[in-house]
């Protein structure tokens, strides 16, 4: 063949090299844009007193909110009974005050949920009552995981065998040292449950809206990856879920119980343990 004579086989080899590595590029932008509109979980954590810490998360979730698909803020905040008022409180309020009066409870410090209220209402992003109420937790202290968990929410989350012992050895610690270490022991397994009966309802909620960016705002301990929400989710949930807690103190092991820790200027407070001490004292008394 005359060497100036178009090869038919080499041009049709190489037409077929063009067109498999356009086939490649426009399968790796798929890829990457289907991946970025995925409707990812985060969960952000938090020292429930702590400015810095609800500042820092404000930036977040403004910045997550920006880009996010069809965004959702569930709040430990709200008890799921007032989620009828927390809705249409949404509905009719005009500011975050008015939300907090008509669907808000006690215990909480709401200056600090005021601007992430604010920013719900403004760009009408959905509020979300996460939080199993005192109430019902007490329950579960005397009567177990049936009085705040329907059998077919235990079902769904493996529960009908019980809590998975690595699970209820981290969460009794947890309450024994929150709790200034002073829990009777025998005190400590029905407290460890009404932990596991939130956390697997703040997993469900965050179940219920799988179209949508969910952001959990929960203490630092319901983030928590060995134990905490995170615990609870899917294999396919796990893996568009992020976890960030807001700490005061981050330490070594932390980077194994959260994707990113946030450190933040612990906050002057009076010993917490003074008043476990005093009701102490007091019990012991004649």
């Amino acid at each position: 063949m005359n060497p100036a004579t178009p090869n038919p086989d080499r041009a049709a080899a190489s037409s077929a090299r063009r067109w498999r590595t356009f086939g490649a590029a426009c399968a790796g932008l798929c890829f990457t844009l289907c991946a970025a509109a995925e409707p990812a979980i985060y969960l952000l954590g938090e020292v429930h007193d702590n400015p810095e810490g609800h500042a820092l998360r404000l930036e977040k979730i403004t910045d997550i909110v920006r880009s996010a698909t069809h965004p959702v803020i569930a709040m430990e905040q709200f008890d799921r009974e007032k989620q009828a008022a927390l809705s249409a409180a949404q509905q009719d309020c005009p500011d975050a005050a008015c939300v907090i009066a008509k669907a808000g409870g006690k215990g909480w410090d709401w200056d600090f949920y005021k601007p992430v209220i604010d920013l719900a209402l403004r760009q009408r992003i959905p509020l979300v009552a996460a939080n199993v109420s005192a109430q019902d937790a007490r329950l579960v202290v005397r009567d177990g995981l049936g009085a705040a968990l329907s059998a077919q929410l235990r079902d769904a989350y493996g529960l009908d065998a019980g809590v998975p012992s690595e699970v209820d050895a981290i969460q009794r610690e947890a309450v024994f040292q929150g709790h200034c270490r002073m829990v009777p022991k025998s005190a400590l397994g029905g407290m460890a449950l009404a932990q596991v009966a939130r956390d697997v309802w703040m997993a469900h909620v965050l179940r219920e809206h799988p179209q949508s960016t969910v952001l959990l705002l929960a203490g630092n301990g319901h983030v928590r990856k060995d134990a905490g929400v995170y615990h609870w989710l899917s294999p396919a949930e796990r893996q568009r879920t992020q976890v960030h807690a807001y700490l005061e103190a981050p330490d070594s092991e932390d980077a194994a119980l959260f994707d990113q820790t946030h450190p933040i200027a612990a906050v002057k407070r009076e010993d917490p343990c003074a008043a476990f001490r005093a009701d102490t004292g007091n019990a012991a008394r004649p």
